[in-house]
């Protein structure tokens, strides 16, 4: 039988040598002990059996901590209330071992995208929260335990992000939100354990560009030019370029398909994706439709107006893809490259100082301030252009959704400001209406108003004058 005695600082101090591990168990309390190892390392332990169970249960072994960490009686004290917990039903040692093998935050993203984002989320969308679990969730709580985040844990993350991308800070909160509801679902965390909820996002000021008749008209200039006889550009000012061509061969064009694309994303108000990923096979030119198997929102079918027909019916075919690329059985990558010479002849990108950290514009070595390109005008902003144009002609919004495939209405909401035209009309009838009642001369305008004088009713009793 294994000896016994008190442990106390004495008796501990005093234990000769080992060869082998060894446990010097409490005279005292029963299962509280002492390993000690051939090395001298001395560690408090409590052994019991879970679940009430007799000789046909296991032992468990729980490590309380090191000597010198903990003295004797400190241990002492940890172990009656491990052995408490026993005989209430618990298991501490189970407990703590499926606290360590509980996931972090990071292997539960990882999951979550590889069950769930990839197998319903569309490429696109899933390469999203990909990057925002890359970027943004690993390196700041990667190492969490998922079911031990807390509400500052998030918050904290999305001050993180926010210092810099606040609309960043945003989407990875929603990711991260959406990876713990399913967490939920598959019982990786506890049932209501999602940290993320109730946090007050960062203002968000959404983006959206609609081109006036003007700027169309630049538009279409810069277009006709780009894809004729090419838009010029001049060599670099520091002279580093020294064989420059002469003036009249300066000039970059873009492709038909390029120039297409641009025209078909105005025309139409379809998403790049949709151009970019149209194939002939999609094309119905006799109903006037583009029949799309899949987008952001579903299967589409696209209404195909005069000039977006003449554009598709003067395009060369090349390969499966309406707008061709370099390898013709691929859709083309982007149009990054034709979009910035176009809006930049046309004047939709400026030149902006840029700021350093400290808000202040950065100098470079000559002292000069340092300028970085801007664009006013996105490729998407062609789209809501398309969409302003149909509000303001008093199209109605249901229609406007109908045309942009928008799935929820609220989508549309954002072009209700542009749909005045009633409104402008009925504003001005009232305002006109008042002021000939009030004898008020109006002062000419752009677009005077229709006068109408107001007819006196007839009255049997005549008010008395003040």
């Amino acid at each position: 039988m294994a000896e016994r005695f008190r442990l106390t600082k004495r008796t501990v101090d005093s234990l000769p040598p080992v060869e082998k591990p060894r446990i010097f168990f409490d005279a005292e309390l029963k299962g509280f002990g002492l390993r000690v190892t051939p090395a001298g390392l001395k560690t408090f332990v409590v052994e019991y059996r879970p679940g009430g169970g007799g000789r046909s249960v296991a032992k468990r072994r729980l490590k309380l901590g090191s000597y010198g960490e903990l003295t004797p009686d400190q241990a002492r004290d940890l172990a009656r209330d491990a052995l408490a917990d026993v005989r209430r039903g618990g298991d501490p040692a189970g407990a703590r071992a499926a606290e360590r093998a509980a996931p972090t935050l990071g292997e539960m993203t990882e999951t979550w995208l590889r069950e769930e984002v990839a197998l319903k989320k569309k490429p696109r969308t899933a390469a999203g929260y990909a990057a925002l679990v890359r970027n943004h969730i690993v390196p700041v709580l990667g190492t969490r335990k998922a079911a031990a985040a807390t509400e500052a844990d998030i918050a904290r993350l999305h001050r993180r992000v926010g210092t810099t991308a606040p609309v960043a800070a945003n989407r990875t909160i929603a990711a991260l939100s959406a990876a713990f509801s399913w967490a939920q679902r598959a019982r990786i965390v506890p049932k209501g354990h999602n940290p993320c909820q109730g946090l007050a996002k960062f203002r968000e000021t959404r983006r959206e560009a609609f081109l006036s008749g003007e700027e169309l008209e630049r538009l279409g200039n810069a277009l006709r030019e780009a894809e004729t006889e090419g838009v010029p550009w001049e060599p670099r000012p520091d002279g580093k370029v020294k064989h420059a061509p002469r003036e009249e061969n300066r000039r970059t064009r873009i492709s038909p398909h390029a120039a297409a694309a641009i025209r078909l994303l105005i025309f139409t108000g379809a998403r790049l994706g949709e151009i970019l990923g149209l194939r002939w096979a999609h094309v119905d030119m006799e109903r006037g439709l583009l029949l799309l198997p899949d987008s952001k929102t579903g299967r589409k079918a696209i209404v195909l107006n005069a000039p977006a027909l003449a554009i598709l019916a003067g395009l060369p075919r090349i390969g499966d893809f309406v707008i061709a690329g370099d390898d013709p059985k691929r859709p083309r990558a982007d149009l990054q490259r034709p979009w910035a010479l176009v809006a930049r002849r046309a004047g939709f990108i400026e030149a902006v100082e840029k700021l350093g950290a400290d808000g202040k514009p950065e100098i470079d070595r000559h002292g000069q301030p340092v300028t970085e390109e801007r664009a006013r005008v996105r490729l998407h902003d062609l789209r809501h252009t398309h969409a302003s144009v149909g509000a303001g002609a008093g199209l109605g919004l249901q229609m406007i959704g109908r045309l942009l495939g928008h799935s929820q209405a609220a989508t549309t909401q954002r072009y209700a400001h542009l749909a005045d035209d009633p409104v402008r009309a009925a504003s001005e009838a009232i305002g006109a209406r008042l002021a000939a009642a009030m004898g008020e001369a109006l002062r000419p305008t752009t677009a005077p108003a229709e006068v109408v004088p107001l007819r006196r009713l007839p009255s049997k009793r005549r008010p008395p004058s003040e």
